[in-house]
Parts: structure tokens; sequence; C-alpha cells
């Protein structure tokens, strides 16, 4: 297959090339520099909303996974380019690939389980409503904005990714040296519900939702067993053999990191995976602990 791929060099999106070459399939990046002219790439520009539109004919499939990072303090500018990069990123994409004579037929695009806020204990699905605050607001448009490429012919498939697990970026990469040292503890209550997703699941799980006709809308990309923080911290201090005594109460987490705690740190989302699952996937890890001495080797 001809496949596009944004954000190619991210976390994701360097693991999904390299699978996917190593697949057989031809890939093509998405690239932001014009300093290396080459096949395989495609400029874009989303503050100047330019394309090389003439260079996505012939694709069979698009994997959208580009934006903004959304580590660190939430300035209103951080806030500003998290959501433009994804809503104007899309934006610029769905149109382009919607005015194509030969489209696509899939468009797998990145969201996120930030869609459903903090939740507590209750079990969400993709038709749970959204939730409220910077984030949830974020996704919901984000995911909204795909909409007109399926009134174009195109398969949509939203993929809310649940908390990344790579020691190579993300949130264990981060959490790694504190809890090395025996400085790890739960973070607030503990209480809260983390839905964590191993990458090889996501890279997996990519591919699925590529290849599986019957797939379409929103998909929660989680492992099947989303667990508290307490568990969570109790499980890599099993597994890196520290102590995990040192808690962060919710002040400090604040004090730290501002908004961005209480949206990624602080709220609970207890994702459930099922019509992944149901659809034909088969989760290479669904037990932390084993997901967690694989990644950690």
């Amino acid at each position: 297959m001809n496949i596009l791929v944004s954000g190619s060099t991210g976390l994701i999106g360097s693991d999904l090339v390299a699978f996917l070459t190593n697949k057989g399939h031809s890939i093509k990046r998405l690239v932001r520099s014009k300093a290396a002219e080459s096949k395989d790439e495609i400029y874009w520009d989303i503050d100047s909303e330019t394309i090389e539109a003439q260079k996505l004919e012939g694709l069979d499939a698009v994997v959208h996974l580009a934006g903004e990072n959304i580590a660190g303090r939430w300035t209103s500018a951080k806030k500003a380019r998290i959501r433009d990069s994804r809503i104007k990123g899309t934006r610029l994409l769905r149109n382009s690939l919607s005015e194509l004579e030969r489209r696509p037929k899939v468009l797998v695009s990145a969201s996120a389980i930030g869609y459903y806020g903090d939740r507590g204990d209750e079990v969400l699905k993709e038709t749970s409503e959204p939730g409220s605050g910077f984030l949830a607001d974020v996704c919901r448009e984000w995911e909204a904005t795909t909409a007109a490429a399926t009134q174009k012919g195109i398969r949509v498939v939203n993929l809310r990714f649940g908390i990344v697990l790579s020691p190579k970026g993300g949130a264990l990469n981060k959490m790694l040296l504190p809890f090395k040292i025996g400085a790890g503890g739960i973070v607030g209550s503990g209480d809260q519900y983390w839905s964590w997703v191993a990458l090889d699941d996501v890279i997996g799980a990519i591919e699925h939702a590529i290849t599986t006709e019957s797939l379409k809308g929103p998909m929660n990309v989680v492992a099947p067993n989303p667990v508290t923080n307490r568990e969570f911290t109790r499980v890599i201090g099993k597994v890196l053999s520290r102590p995990t005594i040192l808690p962060m109460p919710k002040f400090a987490a604040r004090v730290a990191l501002g908004e961005m705690a209480d949206a990624l740190l602080l709220a609970s989302a207890r994702v459930d995976s099922s019509k992944l699952r149901s659809s034909g996937y088969e989760f290479q890890f669904s037990d932390l602990e084993e997901a967690l001495r694989h990644l950690l080797d």
C-alpha cells in the first residue's frame, strides 16, 4: 500500500514508519522543511495553509499523527500551539485529501482519551459523552474536523490513545529516573485510573485500523486492563526493584506542572477497549507488569 504519515519523527510515528516499511508498504512522510527534496517527502506548512497537494495523488491510506507535544507548562501560547497544530493541521490535510481525483480509502487520525476528561471510576466507551476542560475540548474539535472527509467517501478512524508506554519517550520515559533512584510514588490520591497501552500495541492498532474496512469513527486504543495510579506505581516499583514511598501530593503536582497536572496526572479515565478487541485485534500486552518488563528489558 502507499501510505502517508504525518508526525513521522515523533514517538509513535518513527516506530510506525519502520514497522510499515518492514511490512513492504511504500511510505511517504509529511514534513515541515523543504531542505531535502525527496520523492518520499511531501512538504506542508500549517500556518500558511500550504501543502504539495499534487504529491498526495495515488495514496491508499493516510495516518495523521502530527501535533504539538502536550508536555510542558500550559501557558496561553502553549495551549494555542497544542490546539492550532491539531485543528488547523487536520483541516488542511482533510481539505487537500477531499479535493483529490483519487482519494485515499482511509484516514486514520490521532486523538486521545483526554476526550473523556476526569471521570472517576466510570467505564468509558466510544459512545460516552465528552468531558470538560481544555484537553477534552481540543480532542472533541480535533475529531470533528475529520468529519468532512467521511462525506467525501474516505473512511475515517479516530484513534483515542491512552498513556503510551515506551522508554524512548512520553510519560514512562519521564518517570524512569525518579523511580530508578527510589524517589517515585503515587500522584495525588493514587485512586485515579490510568488507561495505558504499550507502544507495540499502538503500532498494531494503527495497522489494524488501516486494513480493517469495517472500522470507522472513534476507537479507544488502551490495554484491556486499566489500573489506578496506585497500582501503576506498585508495578513499576516491582519491575525496577525500587521502593515507591515518596508520594507527590496534588498541590505539588500543580505547582510543578500547572494545569497539565490536572489533565494528565490527576484526572481519572477508566477507558474500555472492547470495540478494538471485538473487531479482531489481539493485544500483545494486556498485563501491565508483562508490558513493563518487555519495554524495560
